[in-house]
């Protein structure tokens, strides 16, 4: 029965408590322990079955019990604290006024594109880390004060809810999200009606509106399909997160670059730097340059100049198989009308996408089109930054690939997100209220040692009491929705031991992930698992993506292990993982146990979450654990090595996982003093949580952003585009006659000497630190020594007569000679002993490059 008018119908307060419901719309109190302590005390039932809802627990709560609450002076109080916290949080200085001035805000907007994010678990549209760091970067985008929006998609159904069946394999529901009990805003015209935005696909045009969730001072604003309007497959486009075929994906994709930037404009935001995260959003590049070329009268070039200028790329994954590659038929079919505005030919158009543009049978790649879209690419960890270096080379097939342009800036995690409160509490109290952003540099990190040992010990033993009461209720929870006896349900109620040692996995399960390594050996692991003087038990959790069969697996196996060899007290595994199961695990477990295959973990952030709980880490030396201090703060499975044996390499890496549990791990947390406080590990959880918690912090990640990034880009938008476009336009305009003339440029001769008195002399050895002088005569034809920069390169030479680890040194231009060549001149040195070399290499230059990569020409000697 279809209605004939339809109503948004919102909670109705009593006039005192009307202050709830400016909290409940703002997601300031996921991370704001008084706010989400109001809403708990509201009602801590409601609280829960809600999944920590405010909105919709406003607006089924009982009118009975609102009453009540307004009618207690104590939680009234409460909820003025509350929103007195949230009004000085909206009103405060920031960083990002310190940086660049009272109001730079007014002119410069950065918007943050990806396709998921993890801000809460009553919003699941996120599937796992790259979500939740995209959400944990809208956050501490607000704490700094950036002009920084999101913009993303909005799941109907989202990702899916997990459930194990009777045999342990992972089944999927998917539940209908409410947008009307969400904490959302729906964006509407100054006339009430719905704010939409049309996006060209083939045929049709299809609608979207948009929704906002406001995250502190930060908007996240999400695209929605599902109009009557549109047809029912158009519906359906936002229905689920990483679901469907691959002409949906591209669906999904179109929606978010393209959709995203249309919807930017029709809320009157004046862009200044675009940040895509991930592949996903690269699409965003080709209607840029569309509005540009049709709007401001740029040529391609030009408009490209700009987009490329103000553009910025993170790739997360470090395998090409993680990459989103399409036919460039379905290129052709969806996006093939941006190549006839652009007035390039098909081959040209695909080139965007291809690594080599001559190889006309490649897919077209979303990561390449992002890269040669953007002028700061970055990987998520510097050991990611050098696995992605080697990936992408072939963009840049003439430069060394310690230099190709892909930098690295390492994940982090929001603090007050993920420590648990009554450890802020403890932080608080001993380093003082600003512990959650603070730098590395800052010494109230030193007070760390302050905390008395058994102050941290008790309150990692409460934090981890809470866990296994949680842990036995999900256990119990998951047996009664099978069918179980009830036996076996109160058998679940007694599983895990409040005070043993306790190893957390949790994370999506992808076979890389390799979450069976610790079965390897099932006699060991038993052994571990059932000693009696120093027990052993872990808590997992994790989905597999729907399609992922070996992923799958993977669970039905640590399943049945727990089954079926007598260790179901030690070991459980907990459905349906969200970010709340999360927040337990990273503050209630002792360690934090990861084992990717090397180096296929670009960053992982659950053990940064763990690491400021004070958890110690377990892990191979991948991702962001092979920068951290891994010796003070838990220990490293391996030593870094690379095996081209999968097999060989999972019997040594887990061999070495038991040495270091039987001998290391096992014996320190079981070593009490009299006082029964196990004094070693304390002094470890301390180290890790000084250490870790300044650095792995998107609080220290979303600086790095801003003045890497964020600052730079937004400065050469306006550099480019001032003055009707002035700047873009010479650039495209020097780029042009630097492409024609540059393969005619010739570096005629290298004179090089040791001695002034006798230049001709030069000998085969040379002493360390002994200075040499080298002069070389370049023709430029019609450029100018202005357009190029000149160095010198220096290094060791490998084996195969490589210049290996180079460094470059600028050379002075000195004018020209009788016959018009340009005269170089540079001197260096070695610091070191061994066979070293040097050569000489030409680069462009010009003022408005953010690079001298950027062009990709370079002419070696």
């Amino acid at each position: 029965m279809q209605p004939i008018r339809t109503f948004n119908v919102t909670p109705a307060l009593p006039e005192r408590l009307e202050p709830l419901r400016k909290l409940a719309y703002n997601l300031h109190w996921v991370w704001n322990v008084e706010t989400t302590s109001l809403f708990r005390r509201l009602d801590p039932d409601l609280w829960t079955s809600s999944r920590h809802n405010p909105v919709l627990m406003l607006g089924t709560i009982s009118q009975e019990r609102l009453q009540e609450a307004a009618e207690d002076e104590g939680f009234l109080a409460q909820m003025e604290r509350a929103a007195r916290q949230f009004d000085d949080y909206l009103q405060r200085g920031t960083w990002y006024r310190k940086q660049r001035g009272v109001n730079a805000a007014e002119n410069e907007c950065y918007a943050y594109f990806s396709a998921e994010f993890g801000l809460t678990d009553c919003l699941p549209i996120y599937s796992g880390g790259l979500g939740v760091l995209a959400g944990d970067h809208l956050k501490s985008a607000s704490d700094l004060g950036l002009p920084l929006v999101g913009v993303g998609l909005l799941y109907q159904k989202g990702y899916f809810s997990q459930y194990l069946n009777a045999d342990g394999w992972q089944q999927e529901r998917y539940p209908i999200n409410d947008f009307y009990n969400l904490p959302l805003h729906l964006e509407r015209n100054p006339d009430g009606s719905e704010l939409r935005i049309s996006v060209d696909f083939p045929g049709r045009q299809i609608l979207s509106r948009v929704w906002r969730v406001q995250v502190g001072t930060v908007p996240l604003y999400l695209l929605d399909t599902n109009i009557e309007l549109n047809s029912q497959y158009d519906q359906d486009i936002t229905d689920y997160l990483y679901g469907g075929d691959i002409d949906l994906r591209i669906h999904q994709e179109m929606m978010l670059g393209i959709g995203g930037v249309k919807m930017l404009k029709a809320l009157g935001l004046n862009v200044t730097a675009f940040h895509m995260n991930e592949g996903h959003a690269a699409f965003l590049g080709l209607e840029r340059i569309r509005t540009m070329i049709q709007e401001d009268g740029l040529t391609y070039d030009q408009a490209h100049q700009v987009a490329q200028s103000s553009q910025l790329f993170t790739t997360h994954t470090p395998v090409p198989a993680g990459i989103d590659l399409f036919p460039v038929e379905k290129i052709d079919y969806y996006v093939g009308h941006y190549a006839q505005v652009f007035g390039l030919q098909k081959e040209e158009f695909h080139a965007l996408g291809r690594e080599n543009p001559s190889d006309l049978k490649a897919p077209f790649s979303m990561a390449v089109l992002a890269i040669n879209m953007a002028t700061f690419i970055n990987g998520v960890a510097k050991l990611h930054g050098v696995v992605s270096r080697s990936m992408f080379k072939g963009l840049w097939p003439q430069l060394p690939v310690t230099e190709v342009p892909i930098t690295a800036v390492t994940n982090g995690v929001h603090a007050r997100t993920w420590v648990h409160e009554d450890t802020q509490d403890l932080y608080g109290r001993y380093l003082g209220p600003r512990w959650s952003d603070a730098p590395p540099e800052d010494e109230l990190w030193s007070r760390v040692n302050s905390i008395p040992d058994e102050e941290l010990w008790r309150n990692h033993e409460r934090c981890r009491a809470r866990l296994v009461v949680f842990a036995r209720e999900r256990l119990q929870k998951q047996l009664r929705d099978r069918g179980a006896s009830p036996s076996e349900i109160a058998q679940a109620g007694e599983v895990l031991d409040p005070y043993a040692l306790t190893i957390g996995f949790a994370r999506r399960f992808a076979t890389y992930k390799r979450a069976a390594l610790f079965l390897r050996d099932v006699d060991r692991i038993k052994r571990l698992l059932l000693k009696k003087d120093q027990p052993v038990q872990f808590i997992m959790a994790g989905k597999a993506h729907p399609k992922d069969i070996p992923g799958k697996e993977l669970i039905r196996q640590i399943v049945h292990f727990l089954r079926d060899e007598g260790v179901r007290a030690r070991i459980v595994f907990m459905e349906d993982y969200d970010m709340h199961v999360a927040r337990l695990m990273v503050s209630g477990c002792d360690v934090w146990l990861n084992t990717p295959r090397r180096p296929r973990e670009a960053s992982g952030t659950s053990g940064m979450k763990g690491s400021m709980n004070g958890l110690l880490n377990l892990s191979v030396l991948d991702g962001w654990w092979d920068e951290a201090d891994y010796v003070r703060t838990g220990w490293s499975i391996g030593k870094g090595e690379d095996y081209d044996d999968p097999d060989y390499q999972d019997e040594v890496e887990s061999n070495a996982l038991y040495e270091l549990l039987e001998k290391e791990v096992c014996p320190l947390f079981y070593n009490r003093g009299e006082d029964g406080l196990p004094r070693g590990w304390v002094a470890k959880m301390k180290d890790a949580i000084r250490l870790n918690s300044p650095v792995f912090n998107t609080a220290r990640m979303v600086r790095d952003y801003a003045l890497q990034g964020y600052f730079p880009a937004s400065d050469r938008y306006h550099t480019m585009t001032a003055q009707k476009h002035t700047a873009a336009r010479e650039l495209a305009s020097w780029k042009a006659k630097l492409f024609d003339h540059w393969y005619n440029i010739r570096i005629e001769d290298i004179d090089i000497s040791v001695d002034e008195r006798n230049p001709a002399a030069v000998p085969s050895d040379l002493r360390v630190d002994q200075s040499v002088a080298v002069k070389t005569r370049l023709n430029l034809g019609p450029l100018s020594p202005d357009d190029i920069q000149v160095e010198l390169y220096q290094g060791s030479v490998n084996e195969t007569g490589e210049i290996v680890q180079g460094k470059a040194t600028p050379m002075v231009c000195q004018g020209t000679d009788s016959q018009g060549s340009s005269i170089y001149t540079g001197t260096l040195s070695y610091t070191s002993s061994g066979l070293h070399g040097l050569t000489v290499r030409a680069l462009p230059r010009h003022v408005d490059l953010s690079n001298a990569y950027e062009p990709r020409l370079i002419l070696w000697a």
